[in-house]
């Protein structure tokens, strides 16, 4: 009786499990193409716009490539067809989800033990954002007691202050959607020698 040694029968198994992937995927495209509007409408977590906000945090000056609102706070710049974000929309999100998402859940949607920033942002101004921030939060509901953290002390997260606050608005407006922002503006010169300053290199 013959017997074949395994690291010849390997080849041949790793042939057949490609042949037979292929073989799905031919027809996995044979199906039906999914309906992206009808996607859209199903999804809980699809962009819920809302004009009034979008019109009242609209970038009405630019400085240094960074934006701000009519009332002089930062706010985002989004163009393109909302495909291309602004530096510091950009950065907020990368930020949010290095330092936030843990406890206010990814894309600012909320979690069990900590409120959607994507609503909070809504109705907190800039000067409370901060100082929520910077100085935390305890606040008792419904016989639960919820602490935010302060975070003043923390670079990774007062440096990028500007940044997470714009991120949240363009949330909390419905212009940014659930997503990672692909095309963005240029890093400007201003918030690399901000960075800089801020974390002392």
């Amino acid at each position: 009786m013959y017997t074949i040694n395994r690291a010849v029968l390997r080849p041949f198994a790793a042939a057949l499990a490609l042949v037979s992937a292929t073989a799905f995927v031919a027809q996995a495209e044979d199906a039906k193409k999914a309906d992206p509007a009808l996607a859209n409408q199903l999804d809980p977590n699809a962009p819920d716009k809302d004009q009034k906000l979008i019109d009242n945090f609209a970038a009405v000056k630019v400085e240094d490539g960074k934006y701000f609102d009519k009332e002089g706070h930062p706010t985002y710049h989004i163009t393109n067809d909302g495909k291309k974000f602004d530096w510091y929309a950009y950065s907020g999100y990368r930020r949010y989800h290095a330092e936030c998402h843990v406890c206010h859940g990814p894309d600012a949607m909320g979690s069990t033990y900590a409120p959607a920033l994507k609503d909070s942002l809504k109705t907190i101004n800039y000067e409370e954002f901060i100082g929520i921030l910077a100085g935390g939060k305890r606040d008792s509901q419904a016989g639960q007691e919820r602490v935010m953290p302060a975070f003043g002390d923390n670079k990774n997260v007062m440096c990028y202050a500007d940044d997470l606050y714009v991120y949240l608005k363009a949330r909390a407006s419905g212009a940014m959607p659930r997503i990672r922002p692909t095309d963005k503006e240029e890093k400007p010169e201003a918030a690399r020698k901000a960075e800089k300053e801020c974390l002392g290199g």
